[in-house]
């Protein structure tokens, strides 16, 4: 038996033992519930940079009030914006939305069934074109994400290298996933190594013995990775000012509540690198707030930094001289401000102080 008999011998046996795991353990995820290229789309655009345990709300919810694509390029940005508060890296939502309304306009609401054409589309690059492509349509292409390279490195005995010198180990990563992908199976094989690295060859203390591929991998092991990037840590002071007021007439009626709770709120700029056109609380003009008036503090993560945030009651009368302006403000009534499209750190906070309900999961998710 030639060499490369043997290795495409070793190949089939490998797919084989992957597969019949992956069947036997995978994950009951909603989006795995049907091969609709739209609803596998908007997993995977949620599923980049946040955990599954976080997405699995969210993506019901959206799906719910965005069931089909046109149903999602048919509504504004601000309510897709509102869905998708405290998932993180809003760029992601503001693409999968222009990306539904170009579909709409010139693919008449179908996304298209190829890797090659679907990266043509805003905010889809190669992982997720391959995903989409394989999963729902059953090309056979590969897809390469984070656990994906982790699985594959440590089968082929490669230590990973810093960012900056990596383009010639991606290309490898790239070559052996096209090497080892079932033709037959690409959607099942692709998220069976994908699951291998969710829950089994994981970053830190891979179990190994429940590897179903451990026989052909060369590390038996963790493998030599660069060191992860220090988070930065930044203070910061919001102010949380509530005003009752009088409801008008028509809003008014036996067994009604006749006042009104609103929070003041301001609309980040447009311009704005970092959630641009998000409503937040107002920025105190100091971070540092004595310890009587402090309502609460809060750690948030965005990116590569940690905010220590102080949060204090802030009355009407008071906004000017105790915060800095902005960006456009508004008195927005509580029942509205739910489902605005809100910072993750705003909505934490209002939900906190108990201005809003609880949400299903409280999650702390980098943002964008």
């Amino acid at each position: 038996m030639s060499s490369l008999d043997r290795e495409r011998k070793q190949n089939a046996v490998l797919r084989g033992r992957l597969i019949e795991w992956y069947e036997r353990n995978r994950r009951d995820l909603p989006w795995r519930q049907n091969a609709d290229p739209y609803s596998i789309w908007v997993s995977e655009i949620m599923l980049q940079q946040t955990r599954v345990a976080v997405v699995i709300d969210r993506y019901n919810a959206f799906l719910t009030r965005f069931p089909t694509l046109v149903a999602l390029a048919l509504a504004s940005e601000q309510d897709v914006l509102a869905l998708w508060s405290g998932l993180g890296y809003y760029r992601r939502a503001r693409m999968l939305y222009k990306a539904a309304q170009f579909v709409a306009r010139q693919h008449q609401g179908n996304l298209p069934a190829t890797c090659a054409e679907l990266r043509k589309l805003p905010g889809i690059g190669p992982y997720t074109a391959a995903a989409i492509a394989s999963i729902a349509y059953q090309e056979p292409v590969a897809v390469v994400d984070g656990n994906v390279e982790r699985v594959l490195c440590r089968l082929a005995g490669w230590d990973a290298v810093p960012r900056a010198r990596s383009s010639a180990l991606r290309r490898r990563i790239e070559e052996l996933a096209a090497k080892l992908l079932d033709p037959e199976r690409p959607g099942d094989f692709n998220q069976a190594v994908m699951e291998l690295g969710a829950l089994v060859c994981t970053p830190r203390n891979p179990q190994c013995l429940a590897c179903p591929i451990s026989a052909h991998c060369a590390t038996q092991g963790e493998h030599k990775t660069p060191p992860r990037p220090r988070m930065l840590s930044c203070e910061a002071g919001y102010a949380l000012s509530v005003r009752t007021r009088p409801k008008p007439p028509k809003a008014t009626g036996e067994g009604r509540s006749h006042s009104l709770r609103e929070v003041l709120l301001e609309q980040r700029a447009a311009t704005e690198t970092v959630m641009p056109g998000l409503w937040e609380l107002p920025s105190l003009r100091e971070a540092v707030v004595p310890e009587g008036d402090l309502r609460m503090t809060v750690r948030h993560a965005i990116m590569l930094v940690n905010y220590y945030v102080r949060v204090r009651t802030v009355f009407e009368d008071d906004v000017p001289e105790l915060t800095v302006a902005a960006g456009e403000r508004r008195w927005v009534p509580l029942d509205r401000a739910a489902g605005m499209a809100l910072t993750g750190l705003t909505r934490k906070v209002l939900t906190r102080a108990r201005l809003l309900p609880a949400p299903p999961m409280d999650t702390l998710a980098p943002q964008k």
